[in-house]
């Protein structure tokens, strides 16, 4: 490779001491989990996960997904249950993985009080008091003092079996909107008895806990929430911080924002929301402070440590690329695969939490995502394949530039050709709209990559057979096209593709937009209309023959998306479709009733469906052809760059075998 590592920060690699702890390094992951737990135990998939993550040289690890008592685990059981002394095992496994691996280990530990977390539960939601949560339909039933006095001992219960299962020390989550955060909340917690003190819940935790793991570190994770009235803001932190240090003395504190569905931010979050907040933050609290959510450059995470952070976290950056810490560290920041921030496979857990840009993370069981190329052609001549010589990839988008990647990685001579002018292919097309920016990030980041490994690109360029005569291995990462939809009528009519790339010159001359989705709620539709609005639209309607608007996102997309539309010109229209149109609108027509009715508008964008695009060509008696991506079906990038670097391993796999 031909990057060059720079001088390594010296705040970011410099050690830390914590409650008699070192950290080897201010980098910390923070609370997260990926769902590989089974009957509330964590498997060795799991054990296996938090290894490689510390492997990569991050100073701390903290566990996230750890329930204290049975009031808080779902049907499904894949949050750890920490007071049952049958998991400590388990458990065990999991904190030697991160122990043996040089990081320090801390177990977060969390009762969710209201929140169910969108999940069917057994057990009716508790809290400081009968105040309905936003995210939930009913309000919750209040905690009586001797009941609150019994989460108290589940929290004690919880850090003791922690620590014995090897631990170094335990996190309260008191952010997020979970319990502990309810009773620190003014908005919530309404109580007239002794926990209507809103740290007196929090400080009972920490000195039972006390009592339990004696001097190791205690750590308390809080968030804050957005809202004028949310009850749990900077102001209410900064005021309540120092009287729970001084009630109940605890090791560091950890700062977040957010509450469910929106404390994991999506590609609209650019800059970390604490990051002016730093300096106001260090004044409040004397102990050590951990910022996180939002970070992933070298220059933001110096930035925090500058303003006053001793630590600074992340979690999605880790599941992208378990390195991140060595890489920093080592001045090759250029290296580290990038998290976009999609929200998409870290947040579905099925079966458990993935990574759409990272190929090696994959299901229990598995060694990476599983993807299988398809194998086109095979060499006619008599010998089979040729196992060595150089490669084309056809298609300079995720899946191209991934199986070229990893070619050149293994030492294979590989040239990429695509007819774009531009790298990135759907990724860079998705990139267009606004709030998407961190698919345009992956692709550069596969650019260096290519650029770094020295391998030639040759875009603008439809090779043909002569041109790969020399070529025994091909791999066809072409991609796929929208299909436009012919709807009879008079008015313009662009298909999704064509408005994302000229969106800012169409909207001027035609305000009134119109997007007939396809009703699957993914992000093209959603694309259409958010163009459509940062192009300056008087008016735009998003129709679909679906339920309802954006409804193919994850949770955390959808919410945080609304709450960005939130006083826009814009309206959903669902359950109908495009029947045809005028000089200055469309008709529609309800799916159930039939009812028709005209909208007006200028220009109608249509949402087609995708179908793979393969060049057109016969491959020569020698050569052997793979797809990859979206020329087999169009998918998702997940699927994209998974199969990619499956060809390239077994190019390569194939290369290496003695003749």
């Amino acid at each position: 490779m031909t990057s060059t590592p720079r001088t390594p920060p010296l705040s970011l690699a410099a050690p830390f001491a914590l409650g008699g702890l070192t950290l080897r390094n201010r980098l910390v992951a923070t609370a997260h989990a990926t769902a590989a737990v089974t009957e509330g135990a964590p498997t060795e998939a799991d054990a296996a996960y938090w290894r490689r993550l510390a492997r990569g040289g991050v100073g701390m690890v903290i566990t996230g997904g750890t329930v204290v008592a049975p009031e808080s685990t779902l049907p499904l059981r894949y949050l750890t249950e920490a007071w049952r002394p049958e998991t400590k095992d388990a458990v065990r496994r999991r904190a030697e993985a991160i122990t043996d691996e040089g990081a320090v280990a801390v177990a977060q530990l969390v009762h969710l009080g209201r929140e169910t977390l969108g999940a069917g539960t057994y057990y009716a939601p508790v809290s400081a008091a009968a105040v309905r949560s936003p995210r939930e339909a009913t309000a919750p039933r209040p905690l009586s003092a001797e009941e609150v006095r019994g989460v108290v001992d589940a929290f004690r219960i919880s850090a003791e079996i922690s620590v014995q299962a090897g631990f170094h020390g335990v996190e309260l989550h008191a952010g997020h909107g979970y319990l502990l955060s309810q009773f620190l909340s003014r908005a919530n917690n309404t109580r007239d008895d002794e926990y209507g003190d809103r740290i007196a819940l929090t400080a009972q935790v920490i000195d039972a806990i006390r009592t339990e793991i004696g001097e190791l570190p205690i750590g308390v994770r809080v968030s804050v929430e957005p809202g004028e009235d949310s009850g749990l803001g900077l102001d209410d932190l900064t005021e309540l911080l120092p009287r729970l240090c001084a009630a109940a003395p605890f090791a560091y504190v950890n700062v977040t924002t957010g509450v469910r569905n929106t404390y994991v931010p999506g590609m609209a979050t650019t800059r970390p929301p604490l990051l002016e907040s730093v300096a106001r933050l260090r004044s409040a609290v004397a102990l050590p402070l951990l910022v996180g959510q939002g970070f992933r450059s070298v220059a933001d995470i110096e930035r925090a440590l500058d303003s006053g952070a001793d630590l600074v976290g992340m979690a999605r950056p880790f599941m992208a690329d378990p390195d991140f810490a060595r890489k920093v560290i080592a001045g090759d920041e250029r290296s580290v695969r990038p998290c976009t921030s999609c929200n998409e496979g870290c947040r579905t857990f099925e079966p458990t939490g993935s990574c759409s840009v990272n190929p090696e993370l994959g299901p229990p069981g598995a060694a990476g995502r599983p993807a299988v190329p398809l194998l086109l052609t095979r060499p006619g001549g008599r010998n089979g394949p040729v196992a060595g010589g150089p490669v084309a990839v056809l298609g300079a988008g995720p899946a191209g530039m991934e199986c070229a990647t990893e070619l050149a990685r293994s030492g294979v001579d590989v040239t990429v050709f695509d007819t774009a002018r531009q790298a990135g292919g759907q990724a860079h097309l998705a990139s267009l709209a606004p709030h998407r920016p961190g698919w345009q990030k992956f692709v550069d980041y596969q650019r260096e990559q290519l650029a770094d490994f020295g391998v030639r690109v040759l875009l603008g360029t439809s090779p043909d057979p002569d041109d790969l005569a020399a070529y025994a291995r091909i791999v066809l990462a072409t991609g796929a096209e929208e299909e436009p939809v012919r709807v009879p009528g008079e008015l313009p009519t662009l298909t999704s593709t064509d408005f994302l790339r000229r969106y800012a010159d169409v909207v001027p001359a035609a305000p009134r937009i119109a997007v007939l989705d396809d009703g699957f709620g993914w992000w093209q539709g959603i694309s259409a209309a958010e163009s459509a609005l940062a192009g300056g639209a008087r008016e735009v309607t998003v129709i679909t023959p679906g339920t309802g608007f954006a409804t193919g996102l994850s949770p955390e997309n959808r919410t945080q998306l609304m709450n960005r539309l939130t006083g826009a010109s814009l309206r959903v229209v669902a359950m109908s479709t495009v029947t045809s149109t005028t000089t200055d609108g469309v008709c529609l027509r309800h799916a159930l009733d039939g009812h028709e009715t005209h909208l007006a508008a200028d220009v109608l964008v249509i949402v087609g469906e995708r179908h793979p695009r393969r060049p057109d060509f016969a491959p020569a008696d020698h050569q052997s052809v793979r797809a990859v991506g979206d020329c087999v079906v169009p998918r998702r990038i997940a699927h994209a760059v998974a199969e990619g670097r499956a060809a390239a391993e077994a190019l390569a796999a194939r290369a290496a075998r003695p003749l």
